[in-house]
């Protein structure tokens, strides 16, 4: 497997920031759910994206048996300047993976399961009909477990991918803008905002039932303002669901850190999404994607139901 070398443009004058402050610090994996969890992936050669993004929260979400999944393999075709994936040419699809990981969400007993993956540009479809794939054997296998994935944009593939998608019937579609459109050329380079948001406003638009969600890093150098004014994009585009985290660098080759929001400035921002129309909204220094993602999406419900 090949590591990326990332060609890092910073942009503005800010400086980056030395060592975390103490809200970030977490402790090492090391309970025995974690070592079962990690056994039982490498056994159904499943991969997750807790390991391959070194996500800060793997400890406390496989100590509690949750766990987001990576499908489509370990190697992206993006490189991306935030994200610690593999870049490279990716291995051919592994058509075992759907009930692989079936079977590995009853083994862990989830009521909520995560699926992400890996950009696969190489692909016609870009790995749309493997999603699907994955999401009729979970309902075959699993009827009564909640769907969240986490897809790619499919930007140049056909608007049929999103379709086949959404006709497998996902709980919950969730695709990241990551950061503000000023920073897309040094952060998200292979990607496209406008295309990242319409693909969710699509999505809701073909199924008024999906539950749509999306969620930012701060720290790469935004402006407080430019923060805003995405949530107002995502509001038009009816997103749901909002997550907002602080980005930690993976390594000294990744973009760097240009600030640490402090605690009361991700609550400040909670606030402010709130107001905005948010269904709901996870604010905080080590949310992510799929931060508590199946208490979220309970109480998303529950709160629609009391409207």
């Amino acid at each position: 497997m090949s590591r990326k070398v990332i060609p890092i443009q910073v942009e503005g004058e800010a400086q980056p920031m030395a060592g975390k402050p103490k809200w970030l610090k977490v402790r090492a994996p090391m309970s025995k759910e974690y070592k079962s969890i990690a056994e039982m992936m490498r056994k159904l050669k499943l991969n997750t994206v807790c390991e391959e993004a070194s996500c800060p929260n793997i400890g406390g979400c496989w100590k509690q048996g949750s766990a987001t999944f990576m499908i489509l393999g370990r190697v992206c075709t993006r490189t991306c300047a935030f994200c610690d994936v593999a870049t490279g040419r990716p291995d051919p699809v592994d058509a075992d993976e759907p009930v692989n990981l079936a079977k590995a969400v009853a083994e862990i007993g989830l009521k909520h399961v995560v699926i992400t993956s890996v950009d696969r540009d190489d692909l016609r479809d870009g790995g749309a009909g493997h999603y699907a794939e994955v999401i009729r054997e979970l309902k075959a296998r699993q009827p009564d477990v909640t769907i969240e994935i986490l897809t790619p944009d499919f930007q140049r593939k056909p608007e049929s991918c999103l379709n086949t998608i959404i006709e497998a019937g996902p709980d919950i579609f969730n695709h990241n803008l990551e950061t503000v459109p000023r920073l897309y050329r040094s952060v998200r380079p292979g990607a496209r905002y406008f295309t990242s948001l319409r693909l969710l406003q699509r999505a809701k638009e073909l199924d008024p039932g999906v539950v749509t969600k999306s969620g930012i890093m701060v720290g790469l150098g935004e402006e407080r303002d430019e923060v805003l004014q995405v949530l107002d994009d995502m509001r038009e585009a009816n997103i749901d669901i909002l997550t907002i985290g602080q980005y930690l660098r993976p390594s000294a080759k990744h973009h760097p850190v240009m600030k640490y929001w402090s605690p009361e400035e991700f609550d400040e921002l909670k606030y402010l999404a709130e107001k905005k129309g948010f269904g709901m909204v996870a604010s905080g220094p080590l949310v992510r994607s799929s931060f508590h993602a199946d208490e979220v999406f309970r109480a998303l419900k529950l709160k629609s139901k009391r409207n």
